[in-house]
């Protein structure tokens, strides 16, 4: 194994454990102890994946990880979260995070999960997605129904890749602007929620079941 993977803890008694076994298995490691390096390092350098704890000096877990997921969409993210505390979870998968694992953890469950993203990442990313009759083509940017092209506007069609691409996770309105409209933008909650209605007016009865409004957090796309 080659892989690469970048440990972000304050907390060295913390951090060795997963270094000394991850080492073992033939992982090379890279330890920061704060959020400003840790997205620094993220963004400058080669990573197969990130192990990111919540709380940090300098930035948040939740800062690096979407400072990291606006750069790099693809990079697998998997968060270190107190094992009562149900809502760094929550709010960690709305960041970008791909999964987390709950301290104290073994072994065993973290490097099993590392695998598991490890395996996702390294599949191709698709040209096309398929959801029921729609077919959403990434490189013509342009959505079909039964092979019928849509009357999409570029900002409908990005905002739908972005659900699409995080299909099954709850993404937060400042996710999805930052993903759809990019850094320092003023667009409303109420703006993004009016796209979100005119796509699923265009995808028709099947819009609001595809796209759920998850209360107080943001959207899911389920398929």
């Amino acid at each position: 194994m080659n892989e690469r993977i970048l440990i972000v803890e304050d907390e060295s008694s913390i951090a060795i454990r997963p270094e000394d076994d991850l080492t073992l298995e033939g992982y090379a490691i890279v330890i920061v102890d704060d959020g400003i390096t840790a997205v620094k390092r993220a963004l400058e350098e080669d990573f197969d994946l990130i192990l990111l704890d919540v709380m940090l000096p300098g930035k948040s877990g939740y800062d690096v990880c979407r400072e990291v997921r606006k750069k790099k969409p693809r990079l697998p993210i998997l968060m270190l979260t107190a094992k009562s505390h149900e809502a760094e979870k929550v709010l960690g998968l709305e960041m970008g995070a791909d999964d987390y694992v709950t301290k104290p953890f073994s072994p065993l469950e973290l490097r099993a999960r590392i695998r598991a993203l490890l395996r996702r990442s390294s599949t191709p990313e698709p040209r096309t997605y398929s959801f029921g009759t729609f077919t959403l083509d990434m490189e013509r940017m342009e959505v079909r129904s039964d092979d019928h092209p849509l009357d999409f506007t570029m900002l409908e069609f990005k905002l739908l890749a972005a659900l699409a691409q995080n299909s099954g996770h709850v993404i937060s309105r400042d996710l999805l602007l930052d993903l759809v409209w990019g850094e320092d933008v003023v667009v409303t909650d109420r703006a993004i929620d009016t796209h979100i209605a005119n796509i699923r007016k265009k995808l028709g009865p099947a819009g609001a079941e595809m796209i759920k409004s998850i209360r107080g957090m943001g959207y899911r796309f389920d398929v």
